[in-house]
């Protein structure tokens, strides 16, 4: 694989609860001339899977920090408070400001929460697609998040369906032929941040694909694909706990 092609899904429009993403995201494609073909990697931030799937609460428009008590409540563990930020790992295992709680790109009073299950979700969706569409796509959930010790944030995966979360190379030789002894590459995480770059933050585009990825990649249906779960680093494993 030397070539990889990333655009952007337009036209999808504000997406209310109960809304049928697969329709959205498939006629939006259709739409512009780019429907979704077998082998491509569907993106689409959490967002817009969190409205579709009525993942909101409201809060004081007129409190600035009235979505805080959210954070505490979708907390299982804060980790480090400074000024208003916190630091928190929700029941879903991920670490991240403000237990992913967000305010951007909602109406006046509203906060978007996570999804419930976002693997669930893009399950959902990736069945979806191929049971009425006939087209058979990776899909996967982003999210912006912070890294520690690096300015800056970028779009990860916090749900995958269909595509292989980690693609682990230990065993195989590098260039020079030496052995591989502890490479595992963040494949749904390096998609994730490959969509980011053609839907931005403030363009309304919650949709992308990225069309080329190794057929290797991906599973079939009823093939196990793995979980975001996967990419979390265990306690056992972390240094930092």
């Amino acid at each position: 694989m030397s070539r990889l092609e990333v655009f952007g899904i337009e036209g999808i429009g504000e997406v209310v609860r109960g809304a049928d993403l697969a329709v959205l995201v498939a006629e939006a494609a259709q739409s512009n001339g780019t429907p979704l073909a077998d082998g491509d990697a569907l993106v689409v931030t959490q967002k817009v899977v969190s409205k579709a799937e009525g993942a909101m609460a409201r809060v004081d428009p007129e409190d600035p920090l009235g979505h805080k008590p959210l954070v505490e409540e979708n907390s299982v563990r804060i980790l480090r408070r400074r000024g208003d930020l916190i630091i928190s790992e929700t029941k879903h295992g991920f670490v991240c400001a403000n237990a992913g709680i967000d305010l951007s790109n909602v109406g006046r009073g509203e906060a978007a929460l996570l999804p419930d299950d976002p693997d669930r979700s893009a399950r959902r969706l990736r069945d979806a697609l191929s049971g009425r569409f006939g087209v058979e796509v990776g899909v996967i959930v982003s999210d912006t998040f912070g890294r520690p010790w690096r300015r800056g944030v970028t779009d990860v995966a916090i749900g995958c369906s269909g595509i292989r979360p980690i693609i682990d190379l230990r065993g195989t030789r590098d260039a020079y032929g030496r052995e591989l002894q502890v490479t595992e590459v963040a494949l749904v995480d390096e998609v994730a941040a490959a969509a980011e770059l053609v839907m931005g933050k403030s363009t309304g585009i919650p949709a992308a694909v990225v069309r080329g990825l190794d057929p290797a990649w991906f599973t079939g249906p009823g093939e196990r694909s793995g979980v975001v779960a996967d990419v979390v680093r265990s306690a056992a494993e972390d240094l930092f706990r």
